[in-house]
């Protein structure tokens, strides 16, 4: 992990004129060195057989929107991404660690999987429904893709849920105050309790981080 950040701030300072020296990149490269190894540790007690170990990046492309997500590559490592307005957007490292700790629960909890499985599964159902009711292969195809939509969507706002949950404990033993990341959801747009939404509503989040905190006697 080490290594790799020592890399990344040699191609931003190369690439894109950023100067490594700026302190809320700093504090980016201090959080996720502080954070990986927690995350990964937490990664191998779940699951000894998954690939723990976390690459975190930076996305510094100036027309990227303030997000922060986790994938996978082509070996299957999991990486965490962070876009350059994202890091903007961070008042503060401790709700930096918290996002950065969120996003590893999704890589530790099986999300990503667990989405790819309920998408072939409504992609199937719903596409099957239509091919029965005598529906033209468009018309399938089309099913099948919206299927795929909803059943993705399924448990997302369940998923995020847990991953809070498990982002507040490794917060907490990456040494940040998750108490103090939480804040960060009164920062960003509520995006409510929508339909098919793919994230609950930003009080029911703070509500359960406040809860893990209290449970489990963090700060």
């Amino acid at each position: 992990m080490r290594r790799f950040l020592i890399l990344l701030v040699l191609w931003v300072a190369a690439c894109t004129g950023i100067n490594p020296d700026d302190p809320q990149y700093r504090a980016f490269v201090d959080v996720a060195q502080k954070v990986e190894p927690v995350g990964e540790a937490q990664c191998r007690k779940k699951n000894p057989n998954r690939n723990c170990d976390f690459q975190v990046q930076l996305d510094l492309d100036p027309a990227a929107p303030a997000n922060a997500f986790q994938t996978v590559d082509r070996s299957g490592r999991p990486v965490v991404i962070f876009t350059g307005m994202m890091l903007k957007s961070f008042r503060n490292s401790d709700e930096m660690a918290f996002v950065m700790s969120h996003e590893m629960a999704h890589h530790i909890l099986g999300h990503l999987d667990q989405q790819r499985i309920n998408a072939v599964k409504g992609a199937v159902f719903l596409g099957e429904l239509v091919s029965l009711e005598g529906g033209t292969p468009e018309q399938v195809a089309n099913a099948q893709y919206v299927g795929a939509v909803v059943g993705a969507r399924s448990y997302s706002k369940a998923f995020e849920l847990e991953a809070d949950t498990l982002g507040t404990i490794i917060t907490h033993q990456a040494g940040y105050r998750p108490s103090i990341g939480v804040k960060y959801f009164d920062a960003i747009p509520d995006p409510g309790d929508a339909f098919l939404g793919t994230h609950p509503a930003n009080p029911d989040r703070i509500r359960l981080v406040n809860q893990t905190i209290r449970k489990y006697r963090l700060n």
